[in-house]
């Protein structure tokens, strides 16, 4: 029976220093240093999705919505999810 792996490991590198601030951040917490890149990166990937979600408020501000109407919406999802789909498959 082939077993099946539930994470992929990567190798990073840090210089001295900031490599000793991870190991007692990482000890200060009770945490491996697993947990504490994997908690980073959660926490990066928010941040870029709000970001994201903010540019596109201040973008929809700008527009001119007064004629769009509720029925309108799911549309306007639908055809923005589309084309978010179709530039990642390029």
């Amino acid at each position: 029976m082939a077993t099946t792996r539930t994470s992929r490991t990567f190798t990073i590198s840090f210089p001295p220093d900031l490599a000793e601030q991870v190991e007692r951040l990482a000890a200060r917490e009770s945490r491996t240093t697993s947990e504490l890149f994997r908690e980073a990166f959660r926490v990066y990937r928010a941040e870029q999705i709000r970001s994201s979600l903010d540019e596109i408020n201040q973008a929809a501000r700008k527009m001119d919505h007064n004629d769009y109407r509720a029925e309108d919406v799911e549309r306007l999802v639908d055809e923005v999810r589309t084309e978010i789909w179709n530039e990642t498959r390029k």
